[in-house]
Parts: structure tokens; sequence; C-alpha cells
């Protein structure tokens, strides 16, 4: 699934399957692309997610005692595109996709719609010598993460691999960090945009208000927003406070 390399402004929001309840996943996303989002990320819970913060964290392990699993994510993502058009990825650690069995996850993504994964701790080469094949027969964009530390030989590998857009993440923090624009990540980000890449680039990490999202807009296709959602889905209300949310981050 190919981002356009040349759309800007793009929105994705990420939240975590099974949060606040069991059966929400699908009515969020639903609501999410009525209120304006671009695309979607949905995390799959995992016991030990070591890259979030505490928000997310603290919704996987709800979510975890709510009962989400891959196997019942996928049970709800079945009629998906009855109520979702745009595109949705998958997003979470290797080692449920490992138990789950990556072929069986690939072929399941394909089932209900969903278009790529986001595996921040699957490596590379592992990737490419063992699953590559398996996701590509499926048609499902496997997204790899871009730090402040990445090389340049690595990126132009990781833009050849890729087949949607790249993940830049706005600095090695976890989750949750607001994201600073100083004279060292406006560098950063200016390296990859002048490198002129293949695919299209999203940051994410920080991302928060109005003012992040141009921050990262400025320099990137997108921004992906994430713990500011989560934080939302706390409240009772949170379906009808969505558009407002989306709006506010316009």
């Amino acid at each position: 699934m190919q981002l356009n390399k040349h759309a800007n402004g793009l929105l994705s929001i990420y939240f975590t399957a099974g949060y606040p309840t069991l059966d929400s996943t699908v009515t969020i996303a639903k609501a999410l692309e009525e209120a304006g989002a671009d695309f979607l990320e949905i995390g799959f819970p995992y016991s030990d997610p070591v890259a979030d913060g505490p928000t997310i964290q603290h919704s996987s392990e709800e979510a975890l005692k709510n009962g989400m699993t891959l196997s019942v994510l996928f049970e709800q993502l079945k009629d998906l595109r009855k109520h979702v058009s745009i595109p949705v990825f998958l997003m979470g650690y290797v080692n449920p996709v490992i138990r789950f069995g990556v072929e069986n996850f690939c072929k399941a993504c394909k089932e209900v719609g969903v278009n790529g994964t986001i595996i921040p701790d699957l490596p590379m080469y592992e990737y490419e010598e063992l699953y590559q094949h398996i996701f590509e027969e499926n048609g499902i964009s496997n997204i790899f993460l871009v730090t402040p530390q990445t090389s340049e030989e690595r990126i132009r590998k990781i833009d050849k691999l890729s087949s949607s857009f790249i993940y830049l993440l706005s600095s090695n923090a976890t989750t949750g960090k607001n994201l600073e624009v100083k004279d060292q990540a406006e560098a950063y980000f200016k390296r990859i945009k002048d490198m002129d890449l293949d695919n299209p680039f999203i940051i994410g990490f920080g991302i928060s208000n109005q003012e992040t999202f141009r921050k990262a807009t400025t320099y990137a296709n997108g921004a992906i927003v994430g713990t500011a959602f989560v934080k939302l889905l706390d409240e009772a209300d949170y379906l009808a406070k969505i558009p407002q949310f989306i709006q506010n981050l316009r």
C-alpha cells in the first residue's frame, strides 16, 4: 500500500486494539475516518512494550486484561472494510507475531484488509532473509523505522525494501515525549528530506497538538499521533470528542 510521495499534511492516528474496551476497536477506527484521519495504526498489545511511554504501556496492559489477542483482533477486523476505507496498519512487537505464525499473520492481515505492519523490533536482516517473501506474497507492506542515528546506507536499504512509507522517529525517546524541533533535529529531518527517497516518510513520537503536527509536516509527508489520542480514550465520552480532537490537530 504505497502512500503518495507527494502528499503533504497526512495525519495518522495510533490507538491500541481492545482499549478502552475489548470491542471498541472498529468503532474507534470508523469514528477516526469520519473525523478526517488519513490512515490508522492499530496497536496489538504486548506484555513488554519497551519502546512505549507510560500512556501506551497502560493501554496495552488494560487491553490484555480485557482479553485482546491477535486471534480476537483478526476476528473483530473481519468487518473492518465495511466501515473503514482509509489505509490501516497493525503495529506491535514481533513476539506475538512469531507465536501466531508469520505466515498466518500475513494471511490474516490480507483477509481482513490490513495494508501493512509496523513491527519495530523485527530486525531488517531477519525480515529480508526469512519473511520478506511472505509479506510480499500477501501484499502486506512492512514499515521500517529510522532514527537520528540511522546511517545513510541503511536508510537507502530501507527505502528499497519499503513499499508504503518510512517511519521517521523524531528521537530515540519512548513514545509520549513532546516533539522539540531544535537545530539538531532540524538537521536530521532536512538530511532525510534531501535524500530524495522513493518512499514518503512520516514522523512519529512527540506529535500531540497543532504546533507539533505543523512542525513535523514541514519536513515530512505526514505525522503520527499516538499518546495524545490514547489519553482521550480515558474520557467517558471519547467518541463524541474525536471530531474536535482531529480538528484541533489540523
